[in-house]
Order: C-alpha cells, then sequence, then structure tokens
C-alpha cells in the first residue's frame, strides 16, 4: 500500500494530470474556433460535408470530413499557437544575457595560462 501512495503522489503524475486536464479543455476551445471557420468555409463555399461522397462502393465521406478537420485544426494550431509561442520563446531568449563564467571558472583559466608559461620547453622534443 506504501508504494502505491509514493506512485500516487510523485510529482511527475500530477504533473501529468493537470496537462491531460488542461488539454482536455484546450481541446474544447480548437474544437469551437474549427468549427467557426468550418461555419465560414462553408458560407463561402456550401457546406463542407463530405459523407455522402463514395467511390466505387466505398463509403469515402466519413474519412474524408475527419480528415478535412484534422487538416484545419492542425492548421489552426500552428498558426495560433506554435508559431506565436516559438516566436515569444525566441524573443525571450534574445533578451537574455550570457551568462559570465564564475569567479572559480576564471581563476581556473588563469592558473593554466601561467603554468603552461612557467613550463620549461622539452630539450630533446621527447617526453621526459
Amino acid at each position: 500500500m506504501r508504494g502505491f501512495k509514493q506512485f500516487m503522489t510523485r510529482g511527475n503524475l500530477v504533473e501529468l494530470g493537470v496537462a491531460v486536464i488542461i488539454g482536455t479543455a484546450f481541446a474544447a476551445v480548437v474544437k469551437a474556433f474549427t468549427d467557426i471557420l468550418l461555419d465560414i468555409v462553408g458560407k463561402v463555399g456550401g457546406q463542407p460535408d463530405f459523407s455522402r461522397v463514395s467511390v466505387a462502393g466505398l463509403s469515402l465521406g466519413p474519412f474524408l470530413s475527419a480528415l478535412f478537420a484534422f487538416v484545419l485544426t492542425g492548421f489552426v494550431l500552428y498558426f495560433f499557437v506554435v508559431l506565436p509561442f516559438n516566436k515569444l520563446t525566441a524573443a525571450r531568449e534574445e533578451k537574455e544575457p550570457a551568462v559570465a563564467a564564475s569567479t572559480e571558472e576564471l581563476l581556473t583559466e588563469i592558473r593554466d595560462l601561467l603554468r603552461d608559461r612557467s613550463l620549461p620547453p622539452p630539450q630533446d622534443g621527447g617526453p621526459t
């Protein structure tokens, strides 16, 4: 029982649960926006309903409707979520200054340079 309690209270599991809930809510927002775009497409070019399409007796309509909704959803996600997020991330990275070396790293580098300068060159060209 203790192992189950540890499993359930791990941080990753809680984060995953929160991500699933937020993802589900976000999916509803994306679906609503996609429905708006489908309505616009329907008003401009006729209702985008492929349910009656069939080829050689095979009903391809539901597949084509799902494919159209998938492509439109991907389009919405890419242009309204991914691109703005990438631009925001790039702008944030540009604003962050380069991290300066610590005092310890600088002193180690100076010590190594001084040691290399103070060593006499080998006389016979080989190891001694």
